[in-house]
């Protein structure tokens, strides 16, 4: 029933009701579809799920204790029925739209849900080697992100997060090779990144060269020069210049305990504890300090912001720089932190992921992560499955994080805004 309101003369009449916008409608409509259509497709999973348990490994390589079995098509059945009620709901407006994105994460749990209990049915699917997976890869992927929220949220389109990969990768594979010290190898990563930033803010910056192109340039550069550099030495001695240590694991005492999620979340290497201090220390800067008013300010009205005093070119310039010590030890994560060596492009356009996890974050710290650890789940997720020999062709299983990507970045992303000032340069008056 519509609200009603109290004239002076106490008429009773109807309050005007709330009328969506067009544009509203149109973007309701739009993610709604997608909505629906994984929520049937969930639901068909579930019908065609075979019959008896599917058994989740729930400690890695203990393949006798800690599983846990559940009856596969019943549960991809009730799953399945739970995301077709979701989607529904959504589309429906049956409930605020403060909630939609409550709906929208039920669904995703409910149709991930019901494809592992077809793909797992009669079978052992390693869960904890799926989260432990998702978080290596996500790794990167959130440092890389963090380093676009930070650039952009300044006004500087960083295109060039794939050749600060590159580079930080390149960096810290000779360092730590010819130092022996893993300290020093991040360290150079990061110096490295910075100097890729560098790049991207002088000529951004003070030369307004347009930063799109100049991003694809820096790319195409550190693609170029890495390889130039691996076919020149690294290839020549890699005894000496290509083995790299790759970090150990350090558990938290207490935390690392924790059942299924310890093992995962608090045993692991000092790169990847200082990704969770990264979210952590970025989004308390940007939002609580006097410096990440002033990038943000800076990022959405730079004339504004000049006039009352803040040197806009000095805060972008420092917002860049430490987006290349992030994206620096994001790219030194794909040597030290994983692989154990260095190839000719190895990051394999996980730059460009970052950058789609940003903007389905929203530009926001936390909201780029959430993004990038999806991206990871669905890159561990076709490994798995070419392990359990899901019968699923292998050309397919190698398209879904990328095919995921382009999904959700073309169909959740909606009505997003980048900051206003995004991209363009500013000449003081």
């Amino acid at each position: 029933m519509s609200e009603t309101t109290t004239t002076p003369d106490t008429v009773r009449v109807p309050a005007p009701a709330k009328i969506e916008a067009p544009a509203d409608r149109t973007r309701r409509l739009r993610v709604g579809g997608l909505m629906v259509v994984f929520a049937l497709i969930g639901l068909g999973l579930a019908i065609f799920t075979n019959g008896g348990k599917a058994t989740f490994q729930l400690v890695s390589g203990d393949l006798q204790n800690n599983l846990l079995g559940v009856p596969a098509q019943a549960t991809a059945l009730i799953l399945g029925i739970l995301g077709v009620i979701a989607a529904g709901a959504y589309i429906l407006r049956r409930v605020p739209q403060s909630y939609s994105g409550y709906l929208a994460t039920l669904l995703g749990i409910c149709f991930i849900g019901s494809f592992l209990c077809w793909a797992a049915a009669g079978k052992t699917f390693p869960l904890a080697n799926q989260f432990q997976g998702t978080l290596n890869f996500a790794t990167p992927l959130i440092l890389g992100a963090l380093a676009g929220v930070l650039c952009e949220r300044a006004g500087v389109i960083n295109i060039a997060i794939e050749g600060q990969f590159l580079v930080g990768a390149f960096t810290a594979a000779v360092v730590s090779s010819t130092t022996g010290s893993s300290a020093a190898a991040l360290i150079a990563a990061a110096a490295t990144g910075v100097v890729m930033a560098a790049l991207l803010a002088v000529f951004s910056i003070k030369y307004l060269v347009n930063q799109v192109v100049l991003g694809v340039v820096l790319v195409v550069f550190a693609s170029g020069i890495t390889g130039y550099l691996f076919d020149q030495f690294l290839q020549e001695d890699a005894a000496k210049m290509n083995t790299p240590d790759v970090l150990s694991a350090v558990k938290i005492p207490l935390l690392g305990d924790i059942p299924f999620f310890g093992p995962i979340l608090f045993n692991q290497t000092i790169l990847v504890y200082l990704t969770y201090i990264a979210v952590a220390v970025v989004t308390f800067v940007l939002f609580e300090t006097r410096w990440g008013l002033r990038v943000r300010a800076v990022g959405e009205h730079p004339k504004a912001a000049d006039t009352v005093g803040i040197k806009v070119k000095r805060v972008r310039y420092s917002a860049v720089l430490w987006a290349g010590v992030l994206a620096g030890l994001g790219g030194a994560f794909f040597t030290v932190g994983y692989a154990g060596s260095f190839s000719k492009d190895m990051t394999a356009g996980n730059g460009f992921i970052a950058l789609a996890a940003l903007i389905m974050g929203r530009w926001h710290p936390i909201g780029a992560m959430v993004a990038a650890l999806f991206f990871g789940f669905a890159t561990q997720l076709q490994s798995q499955l070419q392990i359990i020999q899901t019968p699923i062709p292998g050309e397919l299983l190698l398209m879904a994080p990328y095919l995921a990507t382009i999904i959700a970045v073309a169909g959740l992303v909606g009505r997003v805004r980048a900051p206003k000032a995004d991209g363009e340069p500013y000449v003081t008056e």
